[in-house]
């Protein structure tokens, strides 16, 4: 026996990479159905490779009732109305938007470190999907703090434009072929020309009553996030930079602990670790670029090396594709999680 699945949002980018992934990992499912504003109702999408497609749903009028999943990629909007529609139908809501992250009664997971914090889905029936920044940092960094415990984090990441949706792509590509054309390049989605450039700006910036004036909602989410999946007593400073990249996050890591850990030993973890991928080699190309990560499941890890500025310091180089494990593969090994531990059918 499968689960009813319903994937909400299926019209953008991480919904219909939601349904390529529960394709590809052969998720057991007896039903599904592909949700979406009114605007997209009765469009069809493919799904699976074996030709079928799914006629789009209006979120508006779907009733929840009888489902066992729904995995939101609709955004904070739709999802505050319809996320606890969904709940008290009983279907267990999976949610990529930062609407319920830091509450305190809803899971926060990442199913390589903290996969018995599901186990409080209940008093909600919803889970959340943390940022795609934070989702690869902190599996790159689990193993790590469970062998010399983290005290300090300082990471700047490298943010590709997917990760501000399809309007984020568009200008991108727009811009950079008015540019090659000699046109003047017209900014709408980001606050700055993002071709050939990169913006140190990701979300709003907060104010002096946050306690991170200066920062920006994003570098919040990483530090908040982190302590929530992590562990509340480790420090993060981070710096969030989009950059002219399609797809695939990118983050140079400076790690400070509280026990002696040598670069040999921090490999061979790595190496072992789950959702991870080190590809470490100290010569032209031995390490991985986003361009390579795109359409992978993993976490790659390059260029670990000792931070000479700290007395327990680390240094290294991390990549992951953001559309899957930053989004959609995250919350598609949730459902899987969930079903190993709760759902079991059969």
């Amino acid at each position: 026996m499968g689960y009813k699945v319903v994937v909400v949002g299926a019209t953008g980018n991480v919904g219909r990479e939601m349904l390529n992934i529960l394709a590809e990992r052969q998720f057991p499912i007896d039903e599904i159905a592909a949700v979406a504003s009114p605007r997209s109702t009765g469009d069809i999408i493919d799904f699976g490779e074996d030709g079928q497609t799914l006629k789009v749903h209006n979120i508006e009028h779907f009733d929840f009732t009888g489902w066992d999943i729904a995995l939101f990629a609709a955004g904070s909007g739709p999802t505050k109305i319809y996320a606890p529609k969904a709940a008290s139908q009983g279907c267990v809501v999976i949610d990529n938007s930062s609407l319920y992250r830091m509450e305190p009664d809803v899971p926060l997971i990442v199913p390589e470190v903290n996969p018995e914090a599901i186990d409080g889905y209940k008093k909600r029936n919803i889970i959340a999907n943390p940022n795609c920044s934070t989702a690869q940092m902190v599996v790159a960094l689990k193993p790590l703090h469970d062998e010399a415990i983290i005290k300090r984090v300082v990471v700047s990441t490298y943010q590709s434009v997917s990760g501000a949706g399809k309007a984020g792509m568009d200008e991108l590509f727009t811009q950079t072929r008015a540019i090659f054309v000699n046109d003047e390049p017209v900014i709408e989605k980001f606050t700055k020309r993002i071709a050939f450039n990169v913006i140190p700006h990701i979300d709003s910036f907060l104010g002096p009553d946050s306690g991170m004036d200066g920062y920006t909602k994003e570098e919040w989410k990483m530090t908040a996030e982190t302590r929530k999946i992590l562990d509340p007593d480790i420090e993060v400073t981070a710096t969030c930079v989009r950059v002219p990249v399609f797809v695939g996050h990118s983050e140079a890591i400076n790690i400070e602990f509280e026990k002696p850990i040598t670069v040999a030993r921090a490999q061979s973890i790595l190496r072992e670790s789950p959702g991870v991928m080190l590809i470490d080699k100290r010569e032209d190309g031995g390490y991985v670029t986003p361009v390579e990560c795109v359409g992978d499941y993993a976490t790659f890890v390059s260029r670990v090396r000792k931070d000479p500025t700290v007395e327990n310091g680390l240094a290294l180089w991390c990549v992951s594709d953001n559309l899957r494990k930053g989004a959609a593969l995250n919350a598609v090994q949730i459902a899987e999680l969930l079903g190993r531990r709760h759902l079991k059918k059969g």
